[in-house]
C-alpha cells in the first residue's frame, strides 16, 4: 500500500491522506481541533451516498466503520491559499481506479484541521 507523494501544495491533506491508508489510520484524531467538524459525504455509485459528520466521535466512528487496508488515497492535484488547502485525488482499490475524490480543510493557527468537506464517487474519473 503507498501513501500520497508528498505535496508542497497541500501538505497537511497528504499528511492526512498517507495516515488515514496506515496501519494506524486512527492518528488522524491527533490532528483535529477542539471545534472540529466534517462531513463526508460517500457515494459507490448509483443515486445511493452516506453523509458521515459531526465532530470528534463522529470520525472515530468512521474511522471503526471503515475497509482496512483495501482502499488508497493518490494525489491528481492540490493547492493552498492561507490557512485553507483543496485536494484532488483517486481512491484506488488494489491499484485499480474506483473514485475521484475533492478535500477541503481549513486549518487553525496551531496547523490542525478545524474543517473537513470531502465528496467522493466513482461517476468521473479524472485519469
Amino acid at each position: 500500500m503507498s501513501a500520497p507523494a508528498p505535496s508542497a501544495a497541500a501538505p497537511f491533506l497528504t499528511t492526512w491522506f498517507g495516515i488515514l491508508d496506515s496501519a494506524e489510520a486512527d492518528r488522524i484524531l491527533d490532528l483535529i481541533s477542539d471545534d472540529f467538524s466534517f462531513s463526508i459525504l460517500f457515494s459507490t455509485g448509483g443515486d445511493a451516498g452516506t453523509d458521515f459528520h459531526g465532530g470528534r466521535a463522529e470520525m472515530e466512528g468512521y474511522l471503526a466503520q471503515r475497509e482496512v487496508g483495501t482502499r488508497t488515497h493518490h494525489l491528481l492535484t492540490a493547492s493552498t491559499v492561507g490557512r485553507d488547502e483543496l485536494y484532488l485525488g483517486e481512491v484506488r482499490r488494489s491499484g485499480t481506479p474506483e473514485a475521484t475524490f475533492v478535500a477541503s480543510a481549513r486549518l487553525d493557527d496551531e496547523g490542525r484541521v478545524r474543517r473537513l468537506l470531502i465528496g467522493r464517487s466513482p461517476a468521473v474519473l479524472f485519469t
